[in-house]
């Protein structure tokens, strides 16, 4: 089963929760949370608040180290398979979606080695020559993700050229190939989401207060004095990249605070947006306070109706 949301709506907890009743594992579906040395900015579950339920995916890569959803679901899918194999349920908790999609439908994605050599010619391409004649050729080869794609999406519109260069095949016919295909996982699925957009916006600004009363300036400066770049992807997270600004000395505190609160509820309306698309997800509505008795009654309720138990 799948518990998903947006950040500090509480499914760490819920989780956890499910994990105890059902006889489960927790799997992590967080893209910040696989990296060591970062607890404090990710709200990496601590030993306290995991209860003795085991947890994967957690403090697993080097922060120098640039994950993909498709190395993810590589490392998580065995995982995954695992836990079935031992008659238990695997909780797949997190807030990235295309990281749990991954897992659960487990197609696989286009080919192209993301890092390779076509990719770094493609980068310097772009940092010579500007997205636009990149985006050009796209236009030649593959018209399709051209025009779905955001004339500024360099990251994406790189992704797709890399892909057909490397393969001879478009990612939107590989696109079209897998989407027809059924998932690799009948997943449940559970979302959380507050009612009052207010209460949601109120929950991260504490979440944000709480990381900086418990270190995250340290920590930042922890990861800098053990040799990590100050370009690496993991710094560029939110939290890091503000903090790390702080301890460059290019920003203040009561800055990089107000900035990592407004970063992180632009990133939830990000993460729900994403969320909404998926009709299987069954929500649970916060109220003013988050009520996880209820959610794991309702949760219960939802797996049995589903037939898991």
């Amino acid at each position: 089963m799948c518990v998903v949301g947006p950040t500090a709506c509480g499914k760490t907890k819920l989780g956890v929760l499910l994990a105890q009743r059902f006889h489960g594992e927790v799997v992590s579906a967080d893209s910040m949370q696989i990296y060591r040395g970062m607890t404090i900015g990710t709200a990496a579950p601590t030993p306290e608040e995991m209860e003795g339920v085991p947890h994967h995916m957690i403090a697993v890569a080097d922060p120098a180290e640039n994950w993909s959803a498709a190395r993810y679901a590589q490392a998580a899918i065995p995982l995954v398979e695992d836990i079935l194999s031992r008659g238990k349920l695997p909780v797949l908790v997190g807030g990235t979606g295309l990281w749990i999609d991954a897992v659960v439908k487990g197609h696989g994605f286009a080919g192209g080695h993301a890092g390779g050599r076509i990719r770094r010619q493609l980068c310097e391409r772009a940092a010579k020559e500007g997205i636009e004649p990149l985006r050009e050729e796209l236009k030649r080869v593959d018209p399709a993700s051209a025009a779905r794609l955001h004339p500024a999406d360099e990251k994406r519109i790189l992704r797709a050229l890399e892909v057909y260069l490397e393969t001879g095949k478009t990612i939107t016919a590989h696109n079209a190939e897998t989407a027809s295909l059924p998932p690799r996982y009948d997943a449940v699925w559970i979302g959380l989401q507050f009612r009052d957009r207010a209460e949601m916006k109120a929950l991260i600004d504490r979440r944000v207060d709480a990381m900086v009363d418990q270190g995250l300036l340290e920590e930042v400066r922890s990861l800098l004095q053990s040799g990590l770049p100050p370009s690496a992807t993991a710094l560029q997270a939110i939290g890091y990249k503000e903090f790390l600004a702080v301890a460059e000395g290019a920003s203040s505190v009561a800055q990089a605070i107000e900035e990592v609160k407004l970063r992180s509820r632009q990133y939830a309306k990000r993460q729900l947006t994403w969320l909404r698309r998926n009709p299987a997800i069954h929500w649970i509505w916060w109220e003013k306070e988050r009520d996880f008795a209820r959610a794991l009654q309702i949760s219960t309720e939802i797996l049995s109706d589903a037939g898991v138990f």
